[in-house]
């Protein structure tokens, strides 16, 4: 189905470089800008359109669909197996990283001494001062 643009959750703009953007404000269209799913159930019907300012009555012109994509594509799976190797390089480096001591960091609680340098600062911590000064 094409998308919607009677749906509430419908969205497009129109940038200053003349950029046209269509899309679902709730992201449930995977294929925007082209479709949205058959059987929706976000799906509300728009009822009052009102505090917008259209530039005109002709609606921005749907770009071109795709060619579809199958699932045998050599593109596709020479894309797949890059992006595998590159997670896969970077794991050892992360996780000897989190070894070594990075996770003491990530998860270090902050001391005593900390919180005080903290809130030394603080304009609540200097109100306090004044307070006391001016009994």
């Amino acid at each position: 189905m094409a998308m919607r643009s009677d749906c509430r959750h419908f969205d497009s703009r129109t940038y200053a470089s003349g950029e046209v953007v269509r899309k679902c404000r709730l992201d449930l269209a995977p294929e925007a800008p082209w479709r949205c799913p058959e059987d929706c159930a976000a799906f509300e019907l728009r009822r009052i359109d009102i505090g917008w300012q259209y530039g005109s009555l002709a609606s921005a012109v749907t770009p071109a669909e795709p060619a579809p994509v199958t699932a045998d594509d050599a593109s596709i799976a020479a894309l797949l197996d890059e992006a595998e190797e590159i997670v896969n390089a970077a794991a050892p480096d992360i996780l000897a990283e989190l070894d070594r001591g990075g996770r003491r960091k990530l998860l270090r609680r902050k001391s005593d001494g900390d919180a005080k340098a903290a809130t030394k600062g603080s304009k609540k911590h200097k109100s306090k001062n004044k307070n006391k000064k001016k009994k």
